[in-house]
């Protein structure tokens, strides 16, 4: 997907570690505001991709670029200041502090106090923690978690983690946001309360969605666009009826003989 009015442009980006090729020559756009996909088996390279956007790892070649901004080279603080925000597969969120405090970490990265206002408890270092603990609030209210604010982070239902984890993440106040399975792990009615949250992140915030998952029905009804990954490569990209009648896509999912047409039509599963 290319053309202007692209938040991200990713152009040939490449990761080798040692002998093994994690990301192949990918290159592929998000346009502003817009909600798309990135998805392929187990192993296909997804979080990889997801590590060298936000600066953990550095792409071995191609470049990187945030509404124009050349990111290769950052530190992933320095990407979050960039206005690119993530979670992760696994949950990472500070399980002995609360919910309004997890939140609060999130902002520190956008707050002017330094170490000697936070030691010498000046004006300023008073005034960061109320806008921290201001953002807070109001980020757990938009996920509908406000009722958790100060019950700390490890006692939340599993669903409500996720939804934490995306409120801290937003609390950085991010102009592109990356969900690595937000799914993963959550039961049919938290997977579309996490659908209408995404929706809303990018409707009534404006920011822009870029998701790993491996639910398939999530990833068609939510996605405007999908790209996907296999052995480290883009395979496929397109719209999700598109993608779904992709043979590599087939192929990439349930091998070769089911994008032969070797399994009759009812007993394929559905991409």
């Amino acid at each position: 997907m290319t053309g202007t009015g692209n938040i991200l442009d990713v152009r040939g980006v490449m990761k080798v570690f040692g002998g093994l090729v994690a990301v192949n020559d990918v290159t592929m756009s998000i346009p502003e505001r817009s909600i798309v996909s990135v998805i392929g088996p187990n192993g296909a390279g997804k979080t990889t991709f997801f590590n060298m956007i936000t600066g953990i790892y550095q792409p071995t070649s191609g470049t990187i670029r945030l509404a124009g901004r050349e990111l290769v080279g950052m530190r992933p603080d320095q990407v979050t200041e960039a206005g690119i925000a993530r979670t992760f597969q696994n949950i990472r969120l500070f399980s002995t502090m609360t919910s309004e405090e997890n939140i609060m970490v999130g902002r520190h990265a956008r707050l002017k106090s330094g170490f000697v206002d936070a030691v010498l408890r000046t004006r300023k270092f008073h005034d960061s923690e109320q806008e921290a603990r201001d953002t807070a609030r109001l980020m757990l209210d938009f996920v509908g978690l406000s009722q958790w604010r100060d019950e700390l982070a490890t006692n939340l239902p599993y669903g409500d983690q996720r939804k934490l984890e995306i409120a801290r993440a937003l609390a950085t106040t991010p102009k592109l946001i990356l969900l690595d399975e937000p799914a993963a792990g959550m039961n049919p009615r938290e997977t579309e309360d996490l659908k209408s949250l995404i929706r809303r992140v990018r409707d009534e915030l404006g920011v822009t969605v870029c998701l790993i998952e491996h639910d398939m029905r999530l990833v068609m009804t939510l996605s405007e666009y999908i790209t996907v990954l296999d052995y480290g490569s883009k395979i496929a990209e397109g719209l999700p009826h598109q993608v779904r009648n992709d043979p590599r896509v087939m192929e990439a999912y349930l091998g070769r003989g089911a994008a032969a047409g070797e399994y009759g039509k009812e007993e394929r599963p559905h991409v």
